[in-house]
C-alpha cells in the first residue's frame, strides 16, 4: 500500500496531465463540450427538487433536532459529493479497460490509473461545489472559514473511492460483468445513503436501521451539511471519523494488494 502511495506521489504531473486530457477529451467533438457533464446533473438535481419539495410539498428539511433548513440546499449538500462518488467509481472500474493501449506498454506504470479517473471526476465537482456555495449564498448562508471543511471532506471522498477504483478495475479486466453490478449498485446506493431523507427520521420508527449509518457516504454527507449548514461543527461526527478511515485504510490495503498480484496478467488478458 506504501508503494502504490508512492508511485501515486511520484507520477503527480503524470496523473494530472492525464486527469486533465481525460475530461478534455470525453466532451470532444460535441458542440457545447464540457458543458454536458454539467447540465446532466443540474437538471436531475432540479428533478428532484420538484419531486419531493413541490410534488411531496417538502419545503424544510431537519438537520437536526430543533433546526430546520430549505429542502432545496439539504438535497444539494447531499447530493454533490454523491455525483463525485458516483462517476469516479463509475469511470475509475473501467480504467484499465479505457486505457488498455497502456497497460500493454511495458514502460508505463499502470499503477496511476485509477487515480486518473478519480482526479478527472474533481474537475466537476469543483463546478458543482461553487454551484452549490452559491445557492447557499442565495437563501443567506454565507460561505466562510467554516466552508473550508468541505475540501476536507472531498479530498477524504477521493481517497475512499480511489481505493474501491483499485479493487473494482482489477477485477473488471477478468469479470467484465463487473461494470454492470457498479451500476446498479450505484442505482441503490443513492437511495440507501441519506441524501434525500432523513435517517434520524428513519431510526426513530425503526432503530435498527441505525445500522445504515455505517455506510461510509454517510460520514461524506454529514460532514458536507456540518461544514455547510452547522458553522463547521464537525466534532458532532464523532465516531464517524474514526470508522470512515478505518474502512478506507483497510479498502487500500485490499485495493493495492489485489492490483499489485492481477497486475502481471492485465497486458495477456487484455
Amino acid at each position: 500500500m506504501v508503494r502504490m502511495m508512492k508511485d501515486f506521489w511520484e507520477n503527480r504531473k503524470l496523473v494530472w496531465k492525464l486527469a486533465r486530457n481525460d475530461f478534455k477529451t470525453r466532451y470532444a467533438g460535441s458542440y457545447f463540450g464540457v458543458l454536458w457533464a454539467m447540465v446532466q446533473p443540474v437538471v436531475i438535481v432540479l428533478v428532484y427538487w420538484f419531486v419531493f419539495q413541490i410534488g411531496l410539498n417538502n419545503a424544510t428539511a431537519e438537520l437536526k433536532e430543533g433546526i430546520q433548513v430549505p429542502f432545496v440546499l439539504w438535497l444539494v449538500s447531499g447530493i454533490v459529493p454523491w455525483f463525485y462518488f458516483s462517476e469516479s467509481l463509475s469511470n475509475g472500474t473501467n480504467a484499465l479497460l479505457e486505457y488498455n493501449y497502456l497497460v500493454k506498454k511495458v514502460v508505463f506504470n499502470i499503477n496511476i490509473l485509477p487515480l486518473v479517473k478519480t482526479m478527472a471526476a474533481l474537475f466537476i465537482h469543483a463546478f458543482f461545489v461553487v454551484f452549490m456555495l452559491f445557492l447557499f449564498t442565495l437563501y443567506g448562508y454565507y460561505p466562510g472559514l467554516h466552508t473550508l471543511w468541505v475540501i476536507y471532506f472531498s479530498f477524504s471522498l477521493m481517497i475512499f473511492v480511489t481505493g474501491l477504483c483499485m479493487v473494482t478495475s482489477s477485477l473488471v479486466v477478468f469479470f467484465r460483468d463487473l461494470s454492470q453490478i457498479v451500476n446498479i449498485f450505484l442505482q441503490v446506493g443513492i437511495w440507501m445513503t441519506p441524501i434525500m431523507w432523513s435517517l434520524e427520521d428513519i431510526v426513530q420508527k425503526f432503530p435498527l436501521l441505525a445500522v445504515l449509518k455505517l455506510n461510509p457516504l454517510c460520514y461524506i454527507v454529514y460532514g458536507y451539511r456540518a461544514a455547510l449548514f452547522d458553522g463547521g461543527d464537525v466534532a458532532s461526527l464523532g465516531w464517524m471519523h474514526l470508522y470512515f478511515w478505518a474502512v478506507t485504510l483497510v479498502i487500500w490495503a485490499i485495493g493495492s494488494h489485489v492490483f499489485r498480484k492481477l497486475k502481471v496478467h492485465f497486458a495477456d488478458v487484455l
